[in-house]
């Protein structure tokens, strides 16, 4: 998929393909939020209003109230690419966030998921 494509992706369509992915391997929608509020900084009120409206993946990142300063700690594949290789900013926020829900998928507890 070309980069500019994942970033024009409408979030109400990333999301629920986010919570089937943990759903899927028994783990919840809730862990998927709290996933989200932790690496971006919303809390579940902003997530869900986000949720409600017709943004972009793009926008989702760029409207986050504050990345977390441990999301550096963030390391491993997604796609055949190491996370903290991503040159570019937005593409690494996003796959993080899909290095995390993996990570849930795999059954790895929440303390290692949030490097806690």
């Amino acid at each position: 998929m070309p980069r500019q494509s994942i970033f024009n992706m409408s979030l109400s369509k990333i999301y629920p393909m986010l919570v089937q992915k943990a759903e899927r391997k028994n783990r919840t929608q809730a862990e998927v939020n709290q996933i989200i509020r932790w690496l971006a900084g919303y809390t579940q009120t902003e997530l869900e209003t986000q949720l409600s409206k017709d943004i972009t993946y793009q926008t989702f990142f760029e409207e986050a109230p504050q990345m977390n300063p441990n999301c550096n700690l963030i390391t491993g594949v997604v796609c055949g690419v190491r996370v903290e290789a991503i040159e570019d900013p937005l593409m690494q926020k996003i796959r993080w966030l899909d290095k995390l829900v993996d990570e849930l998928a795999k059954g790895k507890t929440m303390e290692k998921i949030l490097r806690e």
